[in-house]
């Protein structure tokens, strides 16, 4: 009796292992999921576009396995809807258990998503957005986009160095336009150049007429432009139609107005153009041309633009992070990203440990053509450039 009851305890014991190792497996086999929230209708559709489509070109080139698991990107459509960005990733976090949040077109979705980061301890990749502040908005807030303080003390730099000194600035009314806006006009002032007048436009269906009358009745040296990526090709037609191509005003500004998507669209108005950024699908390395002819083969020959390195950068941080963890998210997944060196198709990036912000370098470009194309041809650049935004 008593030779029974042992052998069936161990049998009860094998069937509760068994059971258990089962379990374990199960969840092994569970896929890592990210939450990749983008507009891809609206205004904003291209930036979605971009930064998905570069999101799975590298997940196609480099795997989508870690620790024996597969990794599963759930693609959400906010319509550049604040509120939106919000819910979805509400759901994404509760419901989906997601290990990572990224994509944020834009600031104020970004700045929606940020306190759901930091109540979960959800890292979360900004993969455009570009105001200074959104770093400081979650210390879950991890960027591979750029910031706009880079581009704009950057072009500040350029135009008093080739003796411009007179401008007027035109930028989106939002947190990025007003960052690009104050930046350079700050860098401007400290260099002893004067902004004559300072224009605005609405972040949605603006008109670029009027204030184009404005900055023609002004007559500055040069107009310095900061728009968000999709408008610049409306933007472009209308400086042209109002003739300041031709009344001998500059056009320069951040990277976002010869957007590379729709540079080939612009026309000879855009030649020319010196703008700060930092990427260019021109962007002479052995490890851009190999992105940009994958970018252009696995997407009907469409152009990668800076948000598709963005996103592809963004991608590189997430899955090498989670490498380290074997798949685990929370503050350890957000402490393999921070830190992290590589080189992007951009150049040598770092991702900065203290603001877990991008340092990366900020290229001077002129519009020209190439092939038979439009380009933003790189000739000057300054190094391994940190957020002015952050330098008290």
């Amino acid at each position: 009796m008593q030779k029974r009851t042992t052998l069936r305890g161990i049998a009860a014991a094998t069937l509760t292992l068994g059971l258990g190792l089962a379990g374990s497996q199960a969840l092994a086999a569970d896929p890592i999921k990210i939450g990749l929230i983008l507009p891809m209708t609206g205004q904003q559709a291209t930036t979605g576009r971009q930064i998905d489509a570069a999101v799975k070109l590298y997940l196609a080139q480099n795997g989508n396995t870690i620790a024996g698991r597969k990794v599963e990107v759930i693609v959400k459509d906010d319509a550049t809807v604040p509120d939106t960005t919000r819910r979805l990733a509400q759901e994404l976090v509760v419901q989906e258990k997601v290990v990572a949040l990224a994509g944020f077109g834009i600031t104020p979705a970004a700045m929606a998503t940020a306190p759901i980061a930091t109540q979960s301890k959800t890292p979360m990749v900004v993969m455009a957005a570009a105001t200074s502040a959104i770093t400081e908005a979650s210390p879950f807030v991890v960027r591979t986009s750029f910031t706009l303080p880079q581009a704009a003390v950057a072009m500040a730099e350029w135009a008093n160095k080739n003796k411009i000194k007179k401008v007027v600035t035109l930028v989106s009314d939002y947190a990025p336009g007003i960052d690009a806006e104050r930046y350079f006009a700050d860098r401007m002032v400290l260099n002893g150049g004067t902004v004559v007048d300072k224009l605005r436009t609405p972040l949605r269906s603006p008109d670029f007429a009027p204030v184009l009358q404005k900055v023609r009745d002004a007559a500055p040296e040069a107009l310095y432009v900061f728009l968000p990526s999709g408008q610049g090709a409306a933007f472009m037609k209308q400086f042209a139609e109002r003739g300041l191509d031709k009344a001998g005003i500059r056009l320069i500004g951040t990277g976002d107005i010869t957007d590379d998507d729709q540079l080939n669209d612009m026309g000879d108005v855009a030649l020319g153009v010196v703008t700060a950024h930092h990427y260019s699908a021109n962007h002479k390395s052995a490890a851009n041309q190999k992105f940009v002819d994958a970018f252009k083969k696995a997407n009907n020959g469409m152009r990668p633009n800076f948000m598709a390195v963005g996103g592809y950068d963004g991608m590189r941080v997430i899955m090498e992070a989670l490498k380290v963890t074997k798949g685990a998210g929370g503050e350890a997944l957000l402490n393999a990203m921070k830190g992290q060196v590589f080189e992007s198709p951009r150049g040598q990036v770092l991702i900065d440990a203290q603001t877990r912000d991008i340092v990366h370098d900020m290229y001077f470009r002129k519009v020209e053509r190439v092939g038979g194309e439009l380009h933003n041809v790189e000739f000057d650049a300054i190094k391994a450039m940190k957020d002015p935004g952050k330098q008290k």
